[in-house]
């Protein structure tokens, strides 16, 4: 079915993401520790956190999902939770913060338009913490389209950002 009232207004952002998690104190330990977000609000099995004091962009909850195993990894779902950072000293900084929490990274990726760490939560929902390269860099075919690639990310160079 195609909408005759064209595209979305491009003001138009994702406000936040809102996840399942099986134990909220655990999850909310991570979020706050690993990635530095703060809690906004706490309610009976739910959390709301945020960078910078917005009302959130995370929430977490265990409505249904307390103490339950993560689903298969094939079933269809949310493939990760994309985190923006504003620069790539920013995106720097997040990555010493994971290599001095002891984190794995699940990869690490150049899509030209931007540069990418992956990892999961403790309940195994994917993370993407990454910078876009501004619009004018963005890699581009002969006739103008876009032509993101992925290619390894040279982590040395980000850890060594001041």
């Amino acid at each position: 079915m195609k909408s005759s009232f064209g595209p979305v207004d491009p003001g138009v952002v994702v406000g936040h993401v809102h996840l399942k998690v099986s134990d909220l104190d655990r999850s909310i330990a991570f979020y706050e520790e690993v990635l530095g977000l703060e809690v906004m609000q706490q309610l009976p099995g739910a959390a709301f956190l945020s960078a910078g004091g917005y009302h959130h962009h995370l929430g977490l909850n265990t409505w249904e999902s307390e103490g339950a195993s993560p689903g298969p990894r094939r079933a269809p779902g949310l493939y990760h939770a994309a985190f923006l950072y504003p620069s790539r000293r920013a995106l720097a900084m997040a990555y010493r913060r994971l290599l001095d929490m002891g984190v794995r990274l699940d990869g690490a990726a150049d899509h030209g338009v931007s540069e990418a760490l992956y990892l999961s939560d403790p309940d195994g929902n994917g993370l993407e913490l990454y910078w876009d390269r501004t619009k004018e860099n963005w890699p581009r075919a002969p006739d103008g389209s876009l032509a993101m690639y992925t290619r390894p990310l040279d982590l040395e160079s980000l850890a060594a950002l001041d």
